[in-house]
């Protein structure tokens, strides 16, 4: 692959991923405010929300390999 590809892919990955941490971020806010609490994440859904974005990492990494 030449570099003005990997570049194009490596820009669209980090835009897509800061999207999904902004809409994270919003939702996390949303719920705060509809239960009248400031926003925060207990160490569970830390581990739970790390381990997801592994996962979804493991996924992306092995779809060129069959």
């Amino acid at each position: 692959m030449e570099n003005n590809g990997k570049s194009k892919i490596i820009i669209l990955g980090t835009i897509l991923g800061a999207l999904v941490g902004a809409a994270s971020a919003f939702l996390l806010v949303k719920r705060a405010e509809s239960a009248n609490q400031d926003p925060k994440l207990s160490p569970g859904e830390g581990i739970q929300v790390g381990l997801g974005v592994l996962g979804v990492m493991r996924l992306i990494a092995g779809f060129g390999k069959e």
